[in-house]
């Protein structure tokens, strides 16, 4: 197409105009402070009047001044510790001198030893796996340990179980270390009220009111009799059941736990055959009680009036010092074991059953036997 036919088809092209952007100079914006308004300046000089004359004035009198020179009213007394920390009364987790504080998480060293465990008996554990077999409707723990080699069963033993009354152990033991510590001396006495009795074991129950007993009788009667009046006597001096906890925690012990007044029929507190056995093992520990104290313990212990579980599978001739514990669904024994030829060691039993089931005691006589003669005649 002809150059000039080409132009009046598509049109002559022309080159866009560029207009290039001139910055242009502004002046700055003068700032005009705004004019105070007149009555809020004589509204603050008037409140700052006021101030000056009758709150700083009071304030000088009975704040400034006190310090110096005493209050004018000494029997108006200020809690600045509650001023300083409003919420300590309801927040808290620590007592002190009268004081609640709260303080953070620590690491501490348990006051009990822990267990010495040597070789775990692998032939007697399976001997008992067997005669579990043979009861099938009790699912129980076990734990026992060799005092001289260290020698070991472990079933279920850090599995959680209602306590029953061998939760009373951990509040022996609390009771006498809070003796060693000047709280309350054993031949204290306590006056019996109606709302400290419970049902089920014990004679204590049907006793009159504001008869008195003193410590050592109410420790004797919670052991030997497994008296559930005589043990929540002995929590509410030790303070609660919150302060026994307090102490089984101090000692190592991370499951056993009290929250239930005696009886504790629905099975509330709970403990492990292992924690039963660290206390157990410790009662003989000088470091953590005193031999007066173990004496005393040892005594009530062996004075234990139900002899039907793991003393019935004893040889002829053992001792055997311990704590038994039965809620129905639920039947423990608890102890250690003295035998003729010089062995001692521990045995824990805990056995879930149905409601009142005598296989429950069937099983825990057998697995006694069964491990007192293992130990006894060295059997592996």
């Amino acid at each position: 197409m002809p150059q000039q036919a080409r132009r009046q088809y598509y049109g002559e092209y022309t080159q866009p105009k560029v207009i290039r952007a001139v910055p242009q100079y502004t002046r700055p914006r003068k700032i005009v402070p705004k004019k105070t308004n007149r009555n809020q300046r004589i509204v603050s000089i008037i409140f700052m009047v006021l101030l000056g004359f009758f709150v700083l004035p009071s304030a000088f009198q009975r704040v400034t001044m006190s310090f110096f020179y005493g209050s004018r009213y000494p029997e108006v007394k200020t809690d600045y510790y509650r001023l300083r920390f409003p919420t300590s009364d309801y927040l808290s987790n620590h007592w002190a001198f009268g004081e609640r504080s709260l303080r953070g998480a620590k690491i501490k060293k348990p006051e009990m030893t822990p267990l010495h465990e040597n070789r775990r008996l692998a032939g007697l554990e399976n001997n008992l796996r067997t005669l579990m077999a043979q009861y099938p409707s009790i699912h129980p723990a076990i734990y026992a340990i060799d005092f001289d080699t260290g020698n070991y069963v472990d079933i279920n033993g850090n599995e959680l179980f209602p306590a029953a009354s061998i939760i009373k152990l951990p509040v022996l033991i609390h009771l006498f270390r809070s003796i060693e510590m000047g709280q309350f001396s054993i031949y204290d006495s306590i006056k019996l009220a109606d709302y400290y009795k419970g049902e089920g074991s014990g004679r204590l129950q049907f006793k009159a009111e504001n008869s008195g007993y003193t410590i050592d009788e109410l420790a004797r009667m919670m052991i030997t009799e497994s008296d559930n009046s005589a043990t929540n006597m002995l929590v509410a001096k030790l303070g609660s059941m919150n302060d026994v906890n307090h102490g089984i925690k101090e000692w190592g012990l991370g499951k056993t736990y009290m929250q239930t007044w005696l009886p504790d029929l629905g099975g509330t507190n709970k403990t492990t055959a292992r924690d039963i056995a660290v206390i157990l093992y410790n009662v003989d520990n000088p470091r953590f009680l005193s031999v007066s104290s173990r004496e005393s313990i040892f005594d009530y212990m062996g004075h234990v009036e139900n002899n039907r579980l793991i003393a019935a599978g004893l040889g002829e001739g053992a001792d055997f010092l311990h704590k038994t514990g039965d809620i129905g669904t639920m039947l423990g024994d608890a102890g250690i074991v003295f035998t003729p030829n010089g062995k001692k060691y521990i045995l824990v039993i805990l056995a879930r059953r149905p409601y009142n089931s005598t296989a429950g005691k069937e099983f825990i006589v057998k697995a006694s036997e069964m491990i007192y003669k293992n130990i006894v005649n060295g059997e592996r």
